[in-house]
């Protein structure tokens, strides 16, 4: 046995072994239990990051351990292909999407392998590729064929640098989610699933999501936003036109002094169409045009709006209510119009203020008199109604009710719910993406393509434009083509690409069997394999992907593809990974290679100023705080980099990246190599310790019982908490343990429960560092692979100690350690520690204030 750790040899030995044996190859066995185990795929950037590293190491964690434990498991990859960020990469690079995305691949599936990840990698896909879409393509149709696809004109999110629409969520402060340019309001046609047709299913099953952080649930329901209220129609003065608004406040009506619609409400500009009021309005929609009037941003915002000179009517008091077009209504809101109470609402309150507009309060709190005149701000509390007509003296809460039966009475309204939520746009003017197989006739309208022609492929020898706008609708052998249903020879097919969410948002069913030709799932294989028994990633994807993977899953129940209606079981969200930013005057954000350490501190390489560290942010480009993954592997090896992103941190927390940190990881990687290697001779040819631990005693009974309570707890840790740095713990207090054995390998049993405590330890690795566990496994001599053996078993008789060794602390300051009998009482503690001569200088004669004990643990003495 060599005796240094040499992981560039042994690293690409084992992963070898296990490409060559198909050690990870997943097919259906109903004589085990099994486990799905999937990480979010990335998209193909060219290199992974270390937020890839440590989210695909805590799957490849979970996926050996279920295999060790008897599970047969699926753990695949793939490639989240399309869509704009690898167009827009592929385009600041000067080459061509397909050429960057297939290339991409391989880089990143070559340091995939290197970490050597427990990957299927026969069940390999990529979005991109037209035996995937093709499917997709097919279940448009069938969406559209029972209206849960449809085309209408719609106010988007337009980017021009991308040229393309934007999802609210791809809006991030009135940039581009991609490009950081400021994005425009425009009218369009676009596509849309039909999202809303699940919302309440939806809704209600985030209750049933108890696998998944409350945190996920709680935003999911905060996005679907379901609201409980009344539809309101006010007449506009002079017009046969209505504006119908949702209110959660009823009881307010009384109040209501002035109408605000969103500047996209199609009223705006027909209300001021001929009046005064009309260039006003449209500068007015220009400008807002440009706003980040996103859900996450509106409150920030000044309130402004504009007069459109037109009124509408108060349908219980009769007032005229001027009818203005505010920044802070927005169209994916009720109706996108706003009956505005001042004296009740906040924002309604700032933006009569700005415009001098009545407020009137229709809501008193009991014992006090509010005056419109004299408020500073509204009053949003509970309360009893005032100036309400017949309803005035009522409690608002019953308010509500009341007033909503009573519109719908008088034909004035009804009662309705109402959800934030709106159906899912999936169009983009965008090239790299999945075609959108339909096709436009002047006689046959919009109709889908033949279901045999599909995949309407991509052509991916299609040249980009300048601009970087997609080419599609400019070659004619793609756009040109004959209707499917009256054969008209001048139809036209669509030129709109599909979100690049659709393809993510089943990827994890294809998964179960990508190679089926015949549909777009195997049937057989999904129902065994689905749901996702544990899927990890990051929450940046809390509300756009699960959301969507979990309404994409339900289209496909309803089409009976599937017989499930939750994806994913159980959810873990990792944290970032983290590191101090540095910066000089000069340079700003410098890398760290940038740095250079002198005795008066660290300076600029390039320009000698100082350099001042920053606060810890997400590693990043633009921060220039990042860690190279390939740097990593070079120095260290994948264990290494593997077990660091373990040990730093629970995988629901932030990790802090840490130079010494690293370090500390491989220095106990070659610790345990020593200690195989010291002890080689020792056990080589011994059999692992299998009797009585009453035949044992000393230190190697000790041993005996610290390898079982080890395996125990690393077991727990995995399984109930995936507490990885809890569990490594353990295995180094084992290692420690192990080294403190000197002197004591010639005693009764003591090679055969070194050999059990060395098997165990290596077993108890092997999820977390692999190869090094392989290549000491075979050191040990028993002729299999260590990713082929069972999870080590404890023994409960071992567990049981009959001595516990007691810290004994002065003043809080460790002075002496007891070996006392389990469960031992205070005073024979006490009485034991103040005899101990270590214990005893410390005291000095001082008089005893208070002694603090901790049964089969700590004795603290204070003088």
């Amino acid at each position: 046995m060599d005796k240094n750790y040499r992981p560039e040899m042994i690293e690409s030995k084992w992963q070898g072994f296990w490409e060559e044996k198909s050690s990870f190859k997943s097919v259906i066995d109903k004589t085990k239990p099994k486990y799905y185990v999937l990480e979010m795929f990335p998209y193909p950037s060219g290199k992974i990051h270390m937020g890839h590293v440590r989210n695909y190491t805590i799957g490849d964690v979970i996926a050996r351990y279920k295999k060790m434990k008897g599970f047969n498991v699926l753990h695949p990859m793939g490639w989240d292909a399309f869509g704009m960020p690898a167009e827009n990469a592929a385009i600041s690079n000067n080459t061509h999407p397909a050429a960057w995305t297939y290339s991409n691949i391989e880089a990143m599936k070559v340091q995939l392998k290197r970490l050597g990840f427990s990957y299927d990698w026969q069940k390999e896909i990529a979005t991109c590729k037209s035996d995937y879409y093709k499917w997709e393509q097919w279940l448009f149709i069938k969406m559209f064929e029972k209206g849960m696809a449809y085309r209408k004109e719609s106010h988007v999110n337009w980017c021009d640098p991308c040229q393309t629409v934007l999802a609210n969520e791809q809006v991030e402060d009135g940039e581009c989610w991609r490009c950081g340019n400021q994005v425009r309001q425009k009218r369009l046609d676009q596509w849309f699933f039909r999202i809303t047709d699940h919302v309440e299913e939806l809704l209600q099953e985030c209750d049933n999501l108890t696998g998944w952080p409350e945190k996920v649930t709680t935003m999911q329901r905060n996005w679907i936003g379901k609201s409980v209220g009344a539809r309101i129609r006010f007449a506009i003065e002079e017009s046969p036109e209505t504006i119908e608004v949702f209110t959660t406040r009823p009881d307010t009506l009384f109040g209501a002094t002035f109408m605000c619609l969103a500047p996209e409400h199609p009223l705006v500009l027909s209300l001021s169409s001929g009046k005064e009021t009309e260039a006003d309005v449209k500068v007015f929609l220009e400008k807002i045009a440009t706003q980040d009037r996103s859900s996450r941003n509106i409150d920030m915002l000044e309130k402004e709006g504009v007069f459109t000179g037109a009124y509408c009517i108060n349908p219980m008091t009769g007032r005229k209510m001027p009818v203005f077009a505010a920044n802070f209504a927005l169209m994916e809101y009720g109706t996108g119009a706003v009956m505005s109470v001042p004296a009740h609402d906040q924002r309604d309150f700032d933006f009569a203020l700005k415009y001098n507009l009545e407020r009137i309060v229709v809501i008193q709190p009991k014992g006090e008199t509010l005056d419109a005149e004299t408020m500073k701000a509204a009053y949003t509390a509970p309360g009893f109604l005032v100036n309400s007509g017949d309803f005035t003296g009522m409690d608002n809460k019953d308010a509500q009710d009341a007033i909503a039966t009573y519109l719908k009475d008088k034909g004035l309204g009804d009662k309705a719910v109402t959800y934030r939520l709106r159906d899912w746009g999936i169009s983009r003017q965008r090239y790299w993406g999945s075609p959108i197989p339909m096709i436009h006739c002047d006689s046959c309208g919009i109709v889908p393509e033949k279901i045999e022609n599909l995949p309407v492929l991509l052509p991916e020898d299609a040249q980009l434009l300048e601009n970087g706008g997609s080419p599609l609708p400019a070659l004619d052998f793609f756009k040109k083509v004959q209707c499917p249903k009256c054969g008209n020879p001048d139809a036209v097919r669509d030129t709109d690409t599909m979100d690049t969410f659709v393809e993510s948002s089943w990827y994890f069913i294809r998964y179960c069997n990508p190679f089926c030709t015949t549909g777009m799932i195997d049937r057989e294989s999904v129902d065994y394999w689905m749901p996702v028994d544990q899927y990890i990633g990051g929450v940046e994807h809390a509300i756009l992907h699960l959301l969507y993977s979990r309404y994409f899953t339900r289209v496909m129940r309803d089409e009976g593809l599937v017989g499930i209606s939750e994806p994913f079981d159980k959810l873990l969200t990792q944290g970032m990974v983290c590191r101090e930013t540095m910066t000089c005057p000069e340079h700003k954000f410098l890398y760290y290679d940038e740095i250079v350490q002198t005795e008066s501190g660290p300076v600029c390489k390039m320009c000698s100023s100082p350099v001042t560290s920053g606060r810890l942010e997400k590693m990043s480009k633009s921060k220039k705080n990042g860690v190279d993954p390939d740097k990593m592997l070079d120095k260290y090896g994948a264990d290494t980099t593997r077990l660091f992103c373990l040990f730093a941190a629970p995988p629901e927390r932030d990790l802090e990246w840490s130079d010494q940190g690293i370090e500390g990881a491989d220095r106990f990687l070659n610790r345990v190599w020593r200690i195989i290697s010291r002890y080689y001779d020792l056990i080589n040819g011994k059999k692992s310790y299998s009797g009585s631990v009453d035949a044992l005693s000393g230190k190697v009974q000790e041993l005996f019982r610290k390898a079982n309570f080890t395996i125990k707890k690393v077991g727990e840790d995995i399984e109930n908490r995936y507490q990885f740095n809890t569990a490594i713990s353990a295995v180094m207090e084992l290692v420690n343990l192990l080294y403190l054995m000197e002197g004591e390998e010639e005693a009764p049993f003591a090679p055969e429960v070194i050999r059990f405590s060395i098997e165990s330890m290596t077993l108890l690795l092997a999820p977390f560092v692999p190869h090094i566990s392989e290549e000491l496994w075979a050191f040990l001599g028993d002729g299999s692979s260590v990713s082929a053996k069972a999870w080590p078993v404890y023994r409960e008789d071992a567990l049981v100690a009959d001595e516990v060794t007691v810290v004994v602390q002065v003043n809080g300051k460790l002075r002496g350690k007891l070996n006392m009998p389990l469960d031992s009482d205070e005073e024979t503690v006490k009485k034991l520690a103040l005899e101990d001569p270590q214990v005893e200088k410390f005291i000095d004669g001082k008089p005893l204030k208070k002694v603090i004990y901790v049964k089969n643990k700590l004795l603290n003495i204070v003088v």
